[in-house]
């Protein structure tokens, strides 16, 4: 399998590397970082992850002059797509899709032979994170006979391209959270391999749960509405330390209090309240890994003032105090650390 990334200012492909298709759970995890740089005019970092049957590509792009982007892969292959970007035109082959792309949104497409066209504007911040696999290892992740997955699957199996769901879906906040997992990730070797494949796992399982929620979401929200929404999520998810109250995020994206928090627990699936707590308390974990931060430090960068309601909310989330679970994280860190020494 082969894939290349061709951008309309460089002569040579950014991205060009080759994983054998076969599905092989002893292959190694390979890692590569590509960076190009020219004064102010461009900037473009990738980060890459390969293995037998499977390549993960983060990659962050900025320019001052509107550029295309032709991504291909020469061979029929599943795409985990997790946008972070938005005013990016798109166009796949053998795939209907928008027209756009729509920031912190997902999808899973299959083609037989991946070529899209990106036409991305000057001034944007483009950011994605772009999961493939080849058939056969996108088959020993999940069951090509469950009924959840059984119309993708078909279509696969009759090597017809298609998306998994007509529209590209929003992030959740346990999406975010485990693409920021597989972005920060520092182990190394074996165990990095085993992590990221679990990760991976983790991510399919929030999609798919995703395609399931979706009708019901969609059913009596029009799509105005539903853009605002989003919006609201997002100013939400870009500083959940400093939220507005309610009566502010409803003058922010200009829709009622009634039909904000209607609407969001429809979309969402939670309440305006619950979610910022549920990004707290997820950053809150992620902080734990550190060590040397104590729980006052960990309360603050969580938007708490009081550190006693900060882990009363802990508490509540999570069913243990923040004490105990720092102390848990210390003793697993440790035995990680210990267990990697002996392999």
């Amino acid at each position: 399998m082969k894939i290349k990334s061709t951008l309309s200012s460089h002569d040579q492909p950014i991205i060009n590397i080759e994983v054998n298709s076969q599905y092989d759970p002893k292959s190694a995890l390979s890692e590569e970082n590509i960076q190009f740089q020219r004064e102010d005019s461009e900037d473009i970092k990738s980060h890459i992850l390969a293995t037998d049957g499977m390549v993960v590509i983060d990659t962050q792009m900025y320019f001052t002059k509107p550029q295309t982007e032709i991504f291909e892969i020469n061979d029929e292959c599943i795409v985990m797509d997790f946008v972070s970007c938005t005013n990016i035109e798109f166009q796949i082959e053998q795939l209907e899709n928008e027209k756009y792309l729509k920031q912190n949104t997902h999808n899973i497409f299959y083609t037989t032979k991946y070529k899209g066209t990106f036409k991305i504007p000057a001034f944007e911040k483009v950011n994605y994170l772009t999961i493939i696999f080849s058939k056969e290892f996108y088959f020993n992740v999940i069951n090509e006979d469950w009924k959840l997955h059984e119309k993708f699957s078909k279509n696969i199996l009759i090597q017809k391209s298609s998306y998994l769901t007509s529209k590209y879906l929003p992030f959740t906040s346990s999406i975010q959270w485990i693409i920021s997992e597989i972005k920060n990730c520092n182990r190394k070797g074996a165990l990095k391999k085993m992590y990221i494949e679990t990760k991976i796992k983790e991510l399919l399982i929030h999609q798919l749960e995703s395609v399931v929620s979706k009708p019901k979401q969609q059913e009596k929200i029009d799509s105005e509405e539903y853009n605002k929404l989003l919006e609201a999520k997002q100013i939400l998810d870009n500083d959940y330390r400093n939220t507005p109250t309610l009566p502010e995020l409803s003058r922010k994206i200009s829709l009622n209090e009634f039909k904000l928090k209607k609407g969001f627990k429809a979309c969402f699936g939670t309440t305006v309240k619950s979610y910022i707590i549920k990004l707290r308390m997820e950053h809150a974990k992620e902080l734990f890994q550190n060590n040397s931060t104590t729980v006052s430090e960990v309360a603050y960068k969580c938007g708490y003032k009081d550190v006693s309601h900060f882990s009363a909310a802990f508490k509540n989330y999570y069913g243990f105090s923040p004490q105990k679970f720092k102390i848990n994280t210390d003793i697993i860190s440790f035995w990680i650390i210990g267990f990697s020494f002996f392999l």
